[in-house]
């Protein structure tokens, strides 16, 4: 079973999230549009099922619903990898988005780092801040416990590129979460 369930209530955020990496159903509610729309784009472009619902306290920003849904979504992949025996382990992605180039490169290592490189040419995506867009794959990367690498080659529009960097994300996770067969992927024989 390579799905999971977690709740997560705290004075700023109340998070239900549901992934199944095998696939499934995907319905996105974070109170904020444009991010709604690249969670949705990861879930497809990965292949997971992904169900998200957020009340967050947006009459702040949206800052603390951004990072909680990174932080959850992390979790539950963590979870849903269980001791990560058999998956192919890294994945990499180059998605291009108009004019926007995206890279993605990622080790499901257990050994969680951030490198993010892709300024945003324009502040806000709607009602979504761009400066969102690497809070929410630090809380990823160290709540999934992965060696996640982001790269925009470039682009001149912040939706293109951010867009390009979450399909990247998630058809790299895609193949890293892939279940090829055997052990686990590493010469300590843990991960």
């Amino acid at each position: 079973m390579r799905n999971a369930q977690i709740t997560r209530k705290t004075r700023e955020t109340d998070i239900a999230l549901a992934l199944d990496l095998d696939g499934g159903d995907v319905s996105i509610e974070s109170g904020i549009g444009f991010f709604d729309h690249m969670l949705n784009s990861f879930a497809v472009h990965s292949g997971f099922g992904l169900t998200v619902r957020c009340k967050g306290d947006l009459q702040v920003d949206g800052h603390h619903t951004v990072e909680d849904i990174g932080i959850v979504l992390g979790q539950a992949l963590s979870r849903a990898l269980g001791d990560k025996a058999g998956i192919a382990r890294f994945g990499s992605s180059f998605v291009p988005m108009d004019e926007a180039l995206g890279f993605c490169t990622l080790d499901i290592s257990g050994r969680p780092f951030l490198v993010f490189d892709a300024p945003m040419p324009q502040p806000m995506c709607g009602d979504y801040d761009t400066c969102l867009t690497v809070e929410f794959m630090r809380a990823f990367a160290m709540h999934g416990g992965l060696t996640l690498h982001l790269k925009s080659m470039y682009g001149q529009n912040a939706h293109h590129i951010t867009e390009a960097l979450f399909k990247a994300a998630a058809r790299a996770l895609r193949q890293a979460a892939t279940v090829t067969g055997g052990g686990v992927l590493s010469a300590k024989g843990v991960l």
